[in-house]
């Protein structure tokens, strides 16, 4: 590839339609803004920074122009639309991903959620089922489990309005994280944060260091998040999660036409989504051990067949879209899989229609605090990502 492919031409991504002065851009906010905090609900381990979508929208995005996320994972695309006041649309299989994301696009405050959980917590219930077993025994705390059981029964059989939603979203990021100094943070003995350890492998951990739960008061836990994350929120905006496989056609809702598509598929053989959020799948509904198997999600056999999963997406996303629609693309790879990352992308965006308009080296996935000295057992070199820009030449 020349270095003149490799190069984002802004000009070439700009919205259709003329120039800044003849239609009025979205406001400009950081990722650092008040109102970014709620993206942070929830930590979620393939996460994209808020700054992605927002510097591609605010460059480019006309007002009432919806956006499309058909991977939407933890809802960062959906927020930085929120943020810019646009409408938007994320669809994913993961129950855990579905969750997160429909939270970002609801609004409440903090003494509703207070008030909500307190009153499902003093709704003494002799009949909420409580997980057993060694490590539930050691993860928890048998009170503090006690009182997350009683929060998920309640949320299971209701979960429709916007406090409800909000403090799931706040539960299933507080559910398992390191041990702090002072007030616990989280609920769990020490763990990851942005993935689920597995019982087995923590268990060992904890039982070496007499490392026993702590009681956590589950509604100071609520309060402390619910202020932080929702002391400055943006307004609403319209929008829809829809937990599916966006390889149906089924999947999208009908009636919408697209002008952006800005996402982040699963990279070539990553396939432990689910697995690696087994805790929080529980949570909501979801089996008290691992499940390794989940069929809605892409195949991963080989480069080729997954290429092809891929490109079931885009052209499903294509028939969603106005003509001359911009997809905007990051996409990386793991290690274990020596692939290259962008060749896959670009066979798959081939195969749909899509024409690709450039692609820019992305970096590497930050390491961030990725938690190695509480359980990783190995720390990997991340593997280059590119953002690639497609349009949609119907």
């Amino acid at each position: 590839m020349n270095r003149e492919a490799v190069s984002w031409r802004e000009d070439r991504l700009e919205a259709k339609g003329g120039t800044d002065a003849q239609h009025k851009r979205p406001q400009r906010i950081g990722e650092d803004h008040d109102c970014a905090a709620l993206n942070a609900v929830c930590p979620y381990y393939t996460m994209y920074p808020l700054e992605f979508p927002l510097r591609v929208l605010q460059r480019n995005a006309a007002p009432g122009e919806w956006v499309l996320d058909p991977f939407c994972g933890r809802g960062t695309t959906l927020y930085a639309a929120r943020l810019l006041g646009l409408p938007s649309i994320g669809i994913d299989s993961s129950p855990v991903a579905a969750a997160v994301a429909a939270a970002k696009l609801s609004s409440s405050t903090p003494g509703r959620i207070v008030a909500l959980a307190r009153t499902i917590l003093y709704e003494q219930d002799d009949e909420t089922e409580v997980p057993r077993g060694t490590f539930w025994r050691w993860a928890y705390h048998r009170k503090t489990l006690a009182g997350l059981c009683q929060l998920r029964r309640a949320l299971l059989e209701n979960c429709s309005s916007h406090a409800r939603l909000i403090l799931r979203a706040i539960l299933l990021g507080a559910l398992h994280g390191p041990l702090m100094k002072g007030k616990p943070s989280y609920f769990s003995n020490q763990c990851t944060r942005t993935f689920a350890p597995k019982p087995a492998y923590a268990v060992r951990y904890w039982q070496e260091r007499s490392q026993r739960p702590p009681e956590v008061d589950v509604l100071a836990v609520i309060e402390k998040r619910s202020e932080r994350f929702l002391a400055s929120i943006p307004t609403r905006t319209e929008g829809q999660v829809v937990q599916a496989d966006s390889r149906t056609a089924a999947a999208f809702p009908a009636g919408r036409r697209f002008s952006w598509v800005i996402t982040s598929p699963p990279y070539y053989g990553m396939r432990t989504y689910i697995p690696d959020q087994w805790i929080r799948n529980w949570f909501l509904g979801g089996p008290s051990e691992v499940a390794y198997t989940y069929d809605e999600q892409l195949r991963h056999t080989s480069p080729q067949e997954f290429s092809s999963q891929l490109a079931l997406v885009w052209r499903n996303v294509a028939a969603q879209c106005h003509p001359q629609a911009r997809l905007v693309v990051r996409f990386g790879g793991i290690n274990d899989r020596k692939q290259n990352p962008l060749s896959i992308l670009r066979d798959s965006l081939a195969r749909s229609g899509w024409h690709v308009l450039t692609a820019k080296r992305a970096g590497t996935a930050s390491n961030g605090k990725r938690q190695a000295e509480h359980f990783a057992k190995r720390e990997t070199k991340p593997v280059e990502e590119w953002d690639v820009y497609a349009v949609w030449e119907a």
